[in-house]
C-alpha cells in the first residue's frame, strides 16, 4: 500500500510484528500450529487446517525449491523499486507453505533449489527473496 506519493506505507499489525522484526535480523519466521503440527506462512491468528489458535511462531530454514516462477515486464509499481524485467516466483519452502516471492538470479527454474536472502527498503523492514542454493543440482537434473 502507498500513501498517494509513492512512498510504501508499512502495515504492521500485531500479527505480523514479529515477522518483520525477524526480518530485520534476516530471519524468516513461519508458523506453526501446536494442535496439528502444520505449518503455514503469512502470519495468520488461526491455523488453516484446524482452526486452533494454537499457533507458534519458528525459524524457517529458508530453503526450498522454486513452484512456479514468471518474468515480468511492465513497470506495475515503481514504489517497489524493482525494475524490469524481475522474477516473480511462488517458492515452496521445505517446511511445506508457499511464498509468493521474487528470484534474484535467471537461473532459477522451476524445481530449482533456493535459499532465501533479503532485499532492504531503507527504512522499512527487508523482504525475503530466493536465489539459487549453491552445490544444489540444477533444475531436472538429479544429484550424484
Amino acid at each position: 500500500m502507498t500513501d498517494g506519493i509513492g512512498n510504501i506505507v508499512d502495515r504492521t499489525d500485531p500479527t505480523t510484528e514479529s515477522f518483520w522484526a525477524s526480518a530485520r535480523k534476516g530471519k524468516l519466521l513461519i508458523q506453526r500450529c501446536r494442535t496439528c503440527s502444520r505449518y503455514q506462512f503469512y502470519p495468520r491468528p488461526f491455523c488453516l487446517v484446524c482452526e486452533s489458535d494454537e499457533i507458534d511462531e519458528v525459524p524457517a530454514s529458508g530453503l526450498g525449491t522454486v513452484y512456479s516462477r514468471t518474468t515480468v515486464h511492465l513497470d506495475a509499481a515503481p514504489e517497489l523499486d524493482l525494475r524490469p524485467p524481475y522474477l516473480v516466483a511462488i517458492v515452496e519452502l521445505d517446511e511445506g507453505p508457499r511464498l509468493l516471492s521474487n528470484l534474484t538470479s535467471d537461473a532459477c527454474r522451476i524445481g530449482t533449489r533456493v535459499q532465501v536472502s533479503w532485499r532492504s527498503r531503507g527504512e522499512q523492514p527487508p523482504v525475503p527473496v530466493f536465489g539459487p542454493l549453491p552445490g544444489a543440482p540444477e533444475a531436472g537434473q538429479r544429484a550424484s
